[in-house]
């Protein structure tokens, strides 16, 4: 067992000068079918998708201790005996303590707070890790911070290129924006508690808090209020969940991406890029960056596919469960 973690872990020996966040097994692709091991600095996270690897638990836990050293290690079980999916899944701090379940990590020239025991997730979704150091380096390229300057956005305000991050979670897409240039990245979320823990992320960056950038609500509200305002944004990130429901209001990304997808058309200048992703396993790659790009092209005609893509190398195997899905893709007008 610890010579198949070692082996995994040599894979994604690329990653290791970006981050201290990445993925180390993802299921069966790395030989551990069901289940899969995250590193978040010094802190470890094991998830049971399935039930194949269970009986061997502490033969597990004992050889991430060995291999990797680590201070924490918290065992998630995302099923039920039954072998139903669970999406409060019970945790267990396995190793360490649970103090030790909490602390920083870095992304580039980023960083950011995780906790293991929070919620099933950390805190830090690195399925997008790549996607997050783009929009830093786009930024820099609009403000002229990295090698190459591109045109100013068309209506792209004098206090410099805005984005917007719509289902914002812990805003680590706006941290990495604001590193890279942007005058202000707006957050939209239902969750108080969860912009809370972005501001927290802004504070660890040395960033500092500007007007209209957090928003507590639907992203869809605020879509429609940017407008009738005539907010215009330089970038935007569109990463919903498969379902949300706020103040009576359900959304379902089968049903409801798309429309979502030409509103925010509407508010995105000249120049400007639209990423656009999910973990819906029903999605197809291709159909999904076509259906994208055909509803912003409802608004800017000349648009166009830059990229289509699904997880990062860490994710090896990705698409081949329902817990390792991802379409995604980035759209230039």
């Amino acid at each position: 067992m610890k010579n198949l973690l070692r082996t995994a872990f040599e894979k994604r020996s690329s990653l290791f000068k970006v981050t201290d966040a990445y993925r180390i097994v993802n299921g069966a692709a790395d030989g551990f079918p069901g289940l899969t091991l995250d590193r978040f600095g010094d802190r470890y996270q094991v998830q049971f998708f399935g039930p194949e690897m269970l009986p061997r638990r502490n033969e597990l836990v004992e050889a991430v201790v060995e291999t990797f050293s680590p201070a924490c290690v918290v065992v998630k079980e995302r099923l039920s005996r039954s072998g139903k999916s669970l999406e409060n899944a019970p945790m267990e701090v396995a190793f360490g303590t649970r103090e030790s379940a909490v602390g920083t990590v870095r992304e580039g020239n980023a960083r950011f707070h995780v906790d293991l025991l929070d919620t099933v997730n950390p805190g830090l979704f690195l399925d997008m890790r790549h996607v997050r150091l783009e929009v830093e380096e786009r930024f820099r390229a609009m403000t002229g911070e990295g090698s190459k300057k591109i045109p100013a956005c068309a209506g792209m305000t004098s206090g410099g290129p805005r984005f917007l991050n719509l289902f914002s979670y812990t805003c680590s897409f706006s941290v990495h924006a604001r590193l890279g240039g942007a005058a202000v990245a707006t957050n939209a979320d239902i969750s108080g508690k969860i912009l809370d823990k972005g501001r927290e992320n802004y504070a660890l960056n040395g960033l500092d808090l500007r007007p209209g950038e957090f928003f507590r609500g639907n992203a869809l509200e605020y879509v429609r209020w940017a407008i009738k305002k005539g907010l215009k944004f330089d970038g935007i990130v569109l990463d919903p969940p498969s379902f949300a429901r706020f103040k009576g209001i359900n959304f379902n990304v089968r049903e409801h991406l798309m429309p979502l997808v030409a509103e925010c058309a509407q508010i995105l200048n000249q120049r400007g890029f639209f990423m656009v992703s999910s973990n819906y396993s029903e999605f197809a790659l291709d159909s999904f960056a076509r259906d994208v790009l055909a509803a912003v092209r409802s608004v800017h005609k000349e648009a166009r596919t830059a990229w289509k893509r699904g997880q990062d190398i860490d994710f090896a195997g990705s698409g081949a469960t329902k817990d390792s899905c991802l379409v995604a893709t980035l759209v230039e007008v």
